[in-house]
């Protein structure tokens, strides 16, 4: 690639599709168990719906979108959330029955406090200890 190329304005990243079959249990999911808010329930085409979602006042949104014909939902997201209270957190998912590592990974500095959760898809995110 030429060191001339032309950069573009990305200013932030906006949106992440996560494919789920049943937008209506993923927005209870997401909504009712991890408190985010609901931005987007639009329906377009024949049928469907643009549903969003995302952490309160937070910028970057969740689409939960119906895979595509030969698409998984069960993913690796590779999608990390932040959290300021990531030991009270854990212990609210877990007590909501949501499928959560067991313990909180401590693995020292500069490495932060984190732990594995999925949504009822089976798709897996990442949660973080601030700072």
């Amino acid at each position: 690639m030429s060191e001339t190329a032309a950069k573009i304005s990305v200013s932030q990243v906006g949106t992440v599709m996560v494919p789920v079959k049943s937008q209506d249990q993923a927005l209870e999911f997401y909504v009712g168990k991890l408190g985010f808010e609901k931005r987007a329930d639009i329906p377009f085409g024949h049928g469907d719906r643009w549903v969003e979602v995302a952490p309160a006042g937070g910028a970057t949104t969740l689409a939960l979108v119906l895979p595509r014909e030969g698409e998984a939902t069960g993913i690796n997201t590779r999608v990390a959330f932040t959290s300021e209270d990531l030991d009270a957190d854990h212990a609210s998912l877990l007590a909501q029955g949501v499928d959560a590592d067991e313990e909180v990974m401590r693995m020292g500095d500069p490495v932060p406090p984190m732990f594995f959760f999925n949504d009822p898809e089976g798709n897996r995110f990442l949660m973080v200890q601030r700072g």
